[in-house]
Parts: structure tokens; sequence; C-alpha cells
């Protein structure tokens, strides 16, 4: 008994340590490639393009996985890349970044700032920023791809590498699938992808299991009236009135018909009528976005707006063909569901990764993300997203102290610190694999 307990011990220590060594030598592997890696990551931040236009960006990514060893196929779902590395028998994981870019100014001052000016699909000028961090991302990738194919004797399966278009526009996971992308190409048993954080620290690691992120859908209503002189409302039925009454009525939705501690959002973003002082006009535009997590309550959202728009139109008089035309549109991105049994389970390793205080929960949020839509297929494949602090420590902590404002995705300001936040994100994306596909 006493020989089988030593036994047991030696080969704990054995795999303890083997695990270590193993730790070790990935992390040597990625400081290794990360000064070929941050050329890689200034020449995406530098010339980034806007959604369904990552003609060059697309092509970039795909040579690096070729590189790497991978299979590749491009034009998936357009620009999507789809990079396979078939490594024997065992688990397929999928694991997913964004390629697109912001109609943004960047105004980072960094030395390789994009300076980029394109038409988008309206064909205004615009400028083009990676203010979401899609270039970290892709060189996350990159260097995970590196990674991998140099560990091939760590793990076993099929790994699957994807470049996704238009994550911004909420339709490029859809037109990837669309065009057979769990069909065409093995289909994975989980996929996870990363996001660089804006209100974490570098060095640090956020999940959120279960509701990660929500449903968004964009509403349009065409409040209509009789327009007329200013000086005579009476001869009229006002929209400006009306739009401002639907406006207020609206904001009851969340406060008064959803149950208490239900998460939902109603935002009027834009609001556009009239032309002049003195006249009453026949028309104004609303646009408005709608935010919820559960399905029952997207629709529960829905409902309440038309209701109120038709409502508030008859109660003003208006005839059946004037009242209120609300307009949801068909296309929008569903809430992010990271499989709760999947999160926990990277989550553990993360923690072994980084340490116990270097991965944090964080409570979910209203933004939305299409890689939400690889778990909603009829195979309801696990996934799970998780964050990688991209704020610079100093500026994480003086912000901490005085409650300064950190720039936020999306903004003109923002740009992960690139360094440790590439490195965490390879060395996690890395860890992640191993769990799922380790032998």
């Amino acid at each position: 008994m006493q020989t089988r307990i030593l036994l047991t011990l030696g080969l704990a220590v054995a795999i303890c340590t083997n695990a270590q060594d193993s730790k070790e030598a990935i992390r040597d592997r990625v400081n290794a490639e990360y000064p070929n890696l941050f050329e890689l990551y200034k020449h995406l931040h530098a010339n980034p393009e806007l959604s369904f236009h990552e003609e060059k960006t697309s092509a970039r990514v795909a040579e690096e996985l070729k590189r790497a060893g991978f299979e590749v196929t491009t034009g998936v779902g357009k620009f999507g890349v789809v990079a396979v590395l078939k490594n024997g028998s065992g688990p397929t994981v999928l694991v997913r970044s964004d390629l697109d870019a912001l109609p943004v100014k960047e105004q980072t001052g960094l030395p390789y700032a994009s300076k980029v000016m394109t038409k988008d699909d309206a064909g205004k000028d615009v400028p083009v920023m990676h203010a979401c961090g899609h270039d970290m991302h892709m060189t996350a990738l990159v260097g995970t791809a590196r990674v991998l194919a140099q560990f091939k004797n760590q793990w076993h399966g099929t790994l699957i590498l994807i470049g996704q278009p238009a994550e911004e526009r909420g339709g490029g996971a859809k037109a990837m699938l669309k065009d057979g992308l769990f069909t065409r190409f093995p289909k994975p048993d989980f996929c996870i992808a990363l996001h660089d954080d804006s209100s974490l620290a570098t060095g640090t690691i956020g999940y959120t299991s279960g509701f990660a992120m929500a449903n968004v859908d964009s509403v349009d209503i065409t409040v209509r009236g009789v327009g007329g002189h200013g000086a005579h409302p009476d001869r009229t039925k006002d929209p400006i009135v009306l739009a401002s009454q639907i406006v207020l009525a609206l904001q009851t939705i969340v406060s008064r018909e959803l149950k208490p501690g239900v998460p939902g959002v109603v935002t009027v973003g834009s609001i556009h009528g009239g032309t002049k002082h003195n006249i009453i006009s026949d028309e104004v535009k609303l646009q408005i976005t709608v935010r919820s997590y559960a399905d029952e309550v997207r629709a529960q959202l829905l409902n309440a707006i038309k209701r109120i728009a038709r409502g508030h139109g008859i109660a003003a008089g208006l005839p059946e063909e004037l009242l209120p035309i609300v307009d949801v549109e068909g296309e929008y991105t569903p809430a992010t569901y990271n499989d709760p049994k999947l999160t926990e389970r990277l989550a553990a390793v993360f923690r072994g990764l980084l340490g116990e205080t270097n991965v944090i929960a964080v409570p979910p949020t209203m933004g939305g993300e299409d890689f939400s839509e690889y778990g909603r297929t009829g195979d309801k494949i696990p996934i799970c997203m998780f964050d990688v602090g991209g704020v610079q420590q100093e500026a994480f902590a003086e912000a901490k102290r005085t409650g300064k404002s950190l720039p936020s995705l999306h903004s003109p300001f923002w740009a992960p610190d690139p360094e440790p936040t590439i490195k965490t994100g390879i060395n996690a994306m890395t860890a992640a694999v191993l769990e799922l596909m380790g032998k």
C-alpha cells in the first residue's frame, strides 16, 4: 500500500513538473515570437479596413496562418479566413478573431497610428481605425497558431482558426456560417475567442459565465402627421409633439413593464424632423437601439415599442394610414451566452496560468458580439469569449486612485498596451486550446 502511495505521489510530481516545464516553454516561445508579432501588429493597426472590405487584412492573416503550417481557405463569407491544422484524432476546437475596423479618426498619437481614409458603403469619405482592438485579436490568433504548431506533441485533434469579417456590423459570423463554416470544414466541439478590454489592466483575464453580451436590435420609427404653418397648429397634426410623447412613453417599458431586476435597454439615439422655426413638419424619424438577454424579453420590448407608437398615434387622432411606422431591422445580433461548464473550465486554466487575483469574474454588459452566432446553430456548440486586459498598469492604477476616466473601446484614444496584452492573449488562448485538446 505504501509503495502504491509513493508511486502515485511520484507520478503526480512528475505531471506537475512536466506541466510547469510546458508552461515555461510556451512562454519562452511567445517571447521569442513577439518582436515579429509586434511588427505584424503595427502593420495591421496602421492599415485598417471597414466591415466587409477587409480584402488586404484577410490576405495578410491568411498568409501568416499558411506560413504557420495550416491549410488555409479564403473568401468564406466574403473575406473570411479558415485555417485548419489536423493532428490526429481528438476534439475539434475553433478559435475566432475578427478582422474589421471602425469609421473613427485615430487620436492616440502612436507612431504607427492609422491615417487611412476610405469610402464607406454610402460613398462618404471616412477615417478608419482599429478602435476596438481587432488588430490585437488578429496578432494573438497568429501567435497562437505559431505556438501550437510548434507544440503539436502536446495536443491532438483538429484546430480551426478563423478570421471573421464584419463583426462591427453584426453580419460576419452569419455570413461565414451561411457559406459553410460548419459544413465545408470540420464541425467544432468548442468555439472560443478573446477580446481586449479597456477596463482591465494588462496581465489580467476577465470572464463571464452565462449571458455575457446582449441581443442588439435596431428599430426605426417614422412618426407621421399633417404639416402646416406654425401659427396655426389647430389645422395640423404635429408629428414633433407626437414623437416627443412617444420618446417619453418608451422610457416606461423597462421601468414599468419588465419584472424588476430583468435587464433591458431602450435608447432613442436619434430624432430628426422639421426644417424651419415656423413650419410644422409632416414627418419625424426616430432611431432606437434595443438591448436584452433572454429571447422572450427581446420580444416583449419590441412588441411594446410597436404598441406604444401605434397607441399614441391613435390618441393624437391620426387616421390609420398616418399611424407611425415601426420598422425592426431583420438582421440583429443575438445575445452571447458563454457555456457555463466550458467557461469555468477555462477560468480554472487561466488561474493556473496567471494566478487567482489576475482572473476576474466580470458582470455581463449590454454590448453586442456576433460571436454568439456560433453557439446558436442547431448543433448548440458550447462557446466562450473571454477578455484580455489592455490598460497599461500604471494608467490603470492612477485611474483607480483618482477616478480619472480611461478611453473606452471605440474611442479615438483607445489602443491596448501592446506587448503585455498580446503576450497574455497568446498564452491564455494557447492554454485554453491545450486544456480542450491536450494529451
